[in-house]
This record gives structure tokens, C-alpha cells and sequence, in this order.
């Protein structure tokens, strides 16, 4: 590990270059209507490599008039993993683009198809992220000299994070709905099953999902991942454990590399006085302890300046999650937690899936405001 420590929230970084390039890595539904199908042809005049999504700009002819739009990929992370570059197009290049166009009318479309049209290659072409556990044989948990699991690589081995959720929504253990990467559900009827929600936190979250999640705050805003929504991100989590100060930091791969801290130190549920006591955090306070082979991680003291899972469930400032991190074998970690909030849910509810070890690589760089004004 070559970084132990992230930062804070990037700031100040490059202007962006269109209007078009505002939304951050989002609900593609929430700015694109899937039922506005487009086909472009034209010249590339300029590519924007930059995250949380890159852009190309076209020129597009209609009758005597050109106008330029700008087409919405995938992020650059995704786009390198799949072998392309920033200059596998260039200015000049004439493409043909199919889509669907933005729901304002503007001219912008997110591409499902790039194809050079000298030629025919496809270009830009990145498939559909992983979601599901990776089958693969189980192996012997490594662990530290006091016996615990590692949760992160064995020293001189290497590196490598946690990814690939079995699930990227948050939905009571035992109920069955369909959702898309995003937590967006795939039939709105199933709202009410999806936990013990509250009438006005129910209405909430079915207007957030009626609106295609287009007000997140971590897509609008690049508010942080707080609460489980850390570990459905697309790019990972990673555990730190510094055994002499007895805490573990757990690094965000799909937030500006956010980070939170677990005390391992034995301290109580209880914040510091003009502190983190009366100063409500993304991520909360965060107490761990380990029972047998599962680090428990009491967590209290969240804003409500951010959605703690995809998909837009509402919390209160009275969250409360207990979570629970076991390394079942050398590739998988299994996650569980119990969502205790008496201000948006009837009851105590649980929820949980599984991680898969991406072995050898350090966690993406991505950095959601590379790509704001």
C-alpha cells in the first residue's frame, strides 16, 4: 500500500469544457430517455477524458446546418480496463453514434454504440460492469500474528482491494425485487417491499425513484458514499489496519477516495465533546472489535446531507448501523449490516451480500469532481 490516506474531497481541479459534461457517474435514465432513440453522424471535434464520465463532441449535420453535441460514455477507468485511450478517437475522425438522447431536449445522448465509419470499428466499447461473485476456489484466510483475519493483503504479497458486490442495492434480507446497477427498481410497485419503511419515508424514496434518482447527491454533488452505499460502489473498498494506533481505515475507491476510521482502541459509542459529538459526519463514528473471525462495527453520528445506499432509501441523523465484515476464504468478504433508524423505518432491519478480492492493483483512480465547473 503506497498511500495511506487519501484526502479530503478534491477541490479546485480542471474547469469543465462543455456545459453538456455536468452529471456525475449517475442513473443513466436519470438524464437519458431510454425511449428517445438517436443515430449521429458526423466529426469528432474534441475529446474530454476525464471522470466521472467521459465526453466526446461531434459535429452532426442537418440539411445545411451543423451542430455540435456532446456524447456521453463510460468513465475513463472503465474505458482503460476495456484498452482504450484518450486518442483512440481524434478531431476529424467521422463516427457514426447510436443512442439515446437527453431527456431535456439538449443535444447531448449517451452512447450505446461508437463505430468509426471508415471502416466500422467499434471503438469506446466497454462491457457491462460485474455484479455477481466471481466463482472461485476456496483458499486459507490469511491472518495477523494475534490470529484475526487480514482484511486486506498479507505483508510482501500483493496488493488488492474489495469489489464486485453480489448486490449494489440495499434490500431487507429475504425480499426478492429486481433493480438495476443504480438501486433503480425495475417495477415501482415493489417499493414498499423493499424495507420497513415509514409513510413519509416511503413517499420520499418513491418520488426519488419516479425521478430515475436524478437528485442524487453524490452524482449532483459528489457528496461522499456514506453508510453501505460504500461497498456497492463500482471501484471498491479497501481495508488499512494500523495495528499500533488500533484503527482500521477503510479507503473509498468510488468517492474522491474518501476515507472513514474504525477505532479499535475499546473507546465508547460516544462522540467528542465540540467534536465529532455535535458535528454529524458522512461516514459517522465508527467503533470496531472483533468477534472470533467477524470485525463488528458499531456506527452512530451520520448527517443526512447524502443517500447511504444506491437507490435513494432515506435515513435521519438517528442512523444507526451494526456491520459486520467476515473473510469466508482468501477472495471473499462477506457483508452484513443492521439498519437501526426510529426516524425513517418501523423497525430494525438487515441486509448484506458479498465482495469479491480484486487481486494486484491498487484502486482505480477516480475522482468525481474532475468533471465539475
Amino acid at each position: 500500500m503506497k498511500r495511506v490516506v487519501f484526502g479530503v474531497l478534491a477541490a479546485g481541479l480542471a474547469l469543465l469544457l462543455r456545459p453538456a459534461a455536468l452529471m456525475a457517474h449517475h442513473e443513466i435514465l436519470a438524464k437519458f430517455d431510454n425511449n428517445k432513440k438517436v443515430t449521429l453522424r458526423g466529426f469528432v471535434t474534441e475529446i474530454n477524458w476525464k471522470n466521472p464520465h467521459a465526453h466526446l463532441f461531434m459535429d452532426v449535420r442537418d440539411g445545411n446546418a451543423v451542430s455540435n453535441w456532446a456524447i456521453e460514455l463510460e468513465s475513463p477507468v472503465d474505458l482503460e480496463k476495456a484498452g482504450w485511450k484518450a486518442d483512440s478517437l481524434k478531431p476529424g475522425d467521422a463516427i457514426t453514434v447510436l443512442g439515446i438522447a437527453a431527456r431535456d431536449g439538449s443535444r447531448q445522448a449517451w452512447a450505446d454504440s461508437v463505430v468509426m465509419t471508415n471502416g466500422g470499428k467499434k471503438v469506446f466499447d466497454v462491457r457491462p460492469p460485474q455484479t455477481a461473485p466471481v466463482a472461485r476456489p476456496s483458499t486459507a484466510v490469511p491472518r495477523t500474528p494475534d490470529g484475526h483475519p487480514r482484511l486486506g493483503s498479507e505483508p510482501g504479497q500483493p496488493s488488492g482491494y474489495w469489489a464486485n458486490p453480489s448486490s449494489t442495492y440495499l434490500v431487507e434480507n429475504g425480499v426478492k425485487v429486481l433493480a438495476d446497477e443504480y438501486g433503480l427498481l425495475r417495477n415501482i410497485a415493489d417499493a414498499p417491499k423493499i424495507a420497513p419503511l415509514q409513510k413519509w419515508a416511503l413517499d420520499l424514496y418513491t418520488l426519488r425513484q419516479r425521478n430515475f434518482l436524478k437528485d442524487d447527491p453524490m452524482f449532483l454533488f459528489c457528496k461522499p458514499p456514506g453508510g453501505p452505499r460504500q461497498f456497492q460502489t463500482r471501484y471498491g473498498a479497501q481495508f488499512l489496519e494500523d495495528v499500533e494506533r488500533k484503527r482500521i481505515f477503510v479507503l473509498i475507491g468510488g468517492g474522491n477516495r474518501n476515507f472513514r476510521i474504525v477505532y479499535m482502541d475499546g473507546r465508547g459509542q460516544t462522540g467528542r465533546l465540540n467534536g465529532d459529538a455535535d458535528n454529524p459526519l458522512y461516514y459517522g463514528r465508527s467503533i470496531g472489535k472483533w468477534e472470533g473471525d467477524t470485525l463488528v462495527v458499531d456506527t452512530k453520528g451520520f448527517n443526512e446531507a447524502f443517500w447511504f445506499t444506491n437507490g435513494g432509501l432515506p435515513h435521519t441523523d438517528q442512523l444507526h448501523l451494526v456491520e459486520r465484515f467476515t473473510r469466508s476464504d482468501a477472495t471473499t468478504l462477506k457483508y452484513e449490516v443492521t439498519i437501526d433508524d426510529p426516524g425513517a423505518y418501523n423497525r430494525t432491519w438487515s441486509s448484506g451480500w458479498t465482495m469479491q478480492w480484486v487481486e494486484g492493483p491498487e484502486m482505480p483512480p477516480y475522482f468525481c469532481q474532475d468533471n465539475r465547473p
